[in-house]
């Protein structure tokens, strides 16, 4: 049985088959976090997301100062509706790692998806001192100053971020319904690359918030399919 195989079944949706290679995998080798990795995602693949969270306890035992083990053990936790819990682990790890502006945008957006607007707002405008360059955390803090009723403030989050991405709204004719004026290119991608959504489309996807956690593994392509498979236990849910 091999780590390629385990990963192969997985893809291919074979969960059950999957998950029996990373159990002998783990039994040989249990001090290997990659391994529970790639055992807890497939468990939360099979609805259980208590058994893939005693994985993330490893892995978290094993590398107890890994700020990006403790932030995806908090996803998890938030998963399973331990809100408390999941906000401690996301304090532990901006504690931990205070210069990187990614701690504070996703504890920012977990904030907003629990309700706790004000202090969404207070990671973002941390997570834009430290860069002020980013464009999503421009774009959701005026999702949430939106939210709160801050039109002027919201109006101005959503201008810097376009200007970061560069995009410029085009000129519309006089006749054209108001509501199709303004348009903004999805963050993080350039504007020639996809067609340009609805303003009220620049809503962030659970996707962002887990590629803003940072790695659990060390290459893009799983990064993604971790960010994937949580998604999926979501269930496409909306804030």
């Amino acid at each position: 049985m091999s780590f390629e195989k385990g990963i192969e079944l997985y893809k291919s949706g074979k969960f059950e088959e999957a998950l029996a290679i990373f159990n002998e995998l783990v039994k040989a080798n249990p001090n290997q976090a990659e391994l529970h990795l790639n055992r807890g995602r497939v468990l939360s693949r099979l609805g259980r997301t208590e058994e893939a969270l005693t994985d993330f306890d490893l892995i978290t035992a094993l590398e107890p100062y890994n700020t990006d083990y403790i932030s995806d053990r908090a996803v998890v936790l938030h998963l399973l509706k331990r809100n408390e819990e999941a906000l401690t682990e996301l304090d532990r790890a901006a504690n931990l790692d205070p210069t990187k502006p990614y701690r504070f945008s996703s504890r920012a957006y977990f904030k907003d998806r629990i309700g706790d607007l004000e202090g969404a707002i207070t990671d973002y405008e941390k997570a834009i001192e430290l860069d002020p360059e980013d464009a999503v955390s421009h774009n959701n803090k005026g999702l949430v100053e939106e939210k709160m009723g801050y039109q002027a403030k919201s109006k101005k989050s959503f201008e810097k971020a376009d200007d970061l991405v560069g995009y410029k709204p085009k000129a519309t004719p006089a006749s054209q319904p108001s509501e199709e004026k303004n348009e903004l290119p999805k963050i993080g991608s350039k504007p020639a690359e996809q067609p340009i959504p609805p303003v009220q489309k620049k809503e962030m996807t659970f996707n962002h918030f887990l590629n803003t956690l940072g790695s659990v593994f060390t290459n893009a392509s799983s990064r993604k399919e971790f960010g994937d498979y949580l998604k999926g236990i979501l269930g496409g849910k909306k804030r």
